[in-house]
């Protein structure tokens, strides 16, 4: 891949909610030279930087974002028995839909969640009960403050609810991810698959231009889990309550603003509903909700997507 430095590129193309002004400049990164030659140039002009992966978890403002973009482009990978060797930039379906053609398993419950590899790790994304800290056997990062690559181990990683060291402390950079999956047959991985999908389309809306869910599920005093239990029959997990039923609570399932919409199926999912939404459309909406949940329940409802120039 050649390393080039473009300016003034389009990002919205590149996000899942397909909303968001410009980079003032964005280079393609591939490799750890790559990177320190974009930090380079970004410490040279004064401005700094922004990572950019699958574009599944971002929402970008308007404006765009007014300095340099490095987009994770790695996209190499390699199987060793049962050991999964992906750069950051691999796409998490892929990975899913290579990994049981082999009949190797593990991450079948992740398909559906759009995005990299690399940024699925620094979430810790997860559905359906399972995390992909579950499966991650090392990670590979570059520290962009000490100019070094480190290699963690999965509980140097520090992972937790939709969390990990690589989200807290945004100097690391993950380049590689090590995934320790299960040795089975192709027939029963691509069944767990189909299963995953098809309570997908179920409980959430599928190809539709959004970042998936929009916020964690939070923690939640024993009253409210009390409630949620009893109206859904069903257990709370580690005390918290779905985002989206805390949503559709206080009104604001369907709730409109501009071009932007709290699905009716799945409250939690903000959509670019007219397909012209603005960034500012759907962070008002973000706004609005949270602060009638706080209103209402006292629970401070925090974003799982990262908003960029706001």
């Amino acid at each position: 891949m050649t390393y080039r430095i473009h300016e003034h590129v389009p990002l919205a193309p590149l996000t899942t909610f397909r909303i968001g002004g410009p980079a003032r400049w964005l280079v393609d990164v591939s490799s750890v030279a790559d990177i320190r030659r974009a930090l380079l140039f970004a410490r040279t002009n004064g401005v700094p930087y922004t990572v950019l992966a699958g574009g599944s978890n971002m929402l970008i403002a308007d404006a765009g974002i007014p300095h340099m973009v490095m987009r994770m482009a790695g996209e190499q990978s390699r199987f060793a028995g049962s050991y999964l060797y992906a750069e950051a930039g691999c796409s998490l379906l892929a990975l899913i839909q290579a990994s049981a053609a082999l009949g190797l398993g593990g991450l079948e419950s992740l398909a559906g969640i759009p995005g990299s590899i690399g940024g699925a790790v620094r979430g810790n994304a997860g559905a359906f009960g399972s995390e992909i800290f579950d499966v991650i056997e090392a990670v590979r990062a570059y520290h962009t403050r000490t100019d070094q690559v480190y290699d963690f181990s999965r509980d140097a990683c520090d992972f937790s609810y939709r969390d990990s060291i690589f989200k807290r402390e945004s100097e690391w950079i993950i380049t590689h991810v090590v995934v320790k999956l299960r040795e089975g047959t192709k027939a029963e991985s691509e069944r767990k698959i189909s299963k995953t999908l098809h309570e997908r389309e179920k409980k959430h809306i599928q190809r539709i231009r959004s970042a998936g869910s929009f916020f964690q599920n939070p923690q939640a005093p024993p009253a409210v889990r009390a409630l949620y239990e009893y109206e859904k029959k069903m257990m709370c997990h580690n005390r918290r309550v779905p985002a989206g039923w805390l949503i559709e609570k206080v009104g604001g399932k369907g709730l409109s603003v501009g071009g932007a919409s709290a699905s009716e199926q799945h409250p939690n999912y903000l959509i670019n509903a007219s397909g012209d939404a603005l960034a500012r459309d759907v962070y008002s909406l973000a706004s609005q909700l949270q602060k009638a949940v706080f209103d209402r329940y006292g629970i401070e409802m925090v974003p799982e997507v990262t908003c960029v120039g706001f």
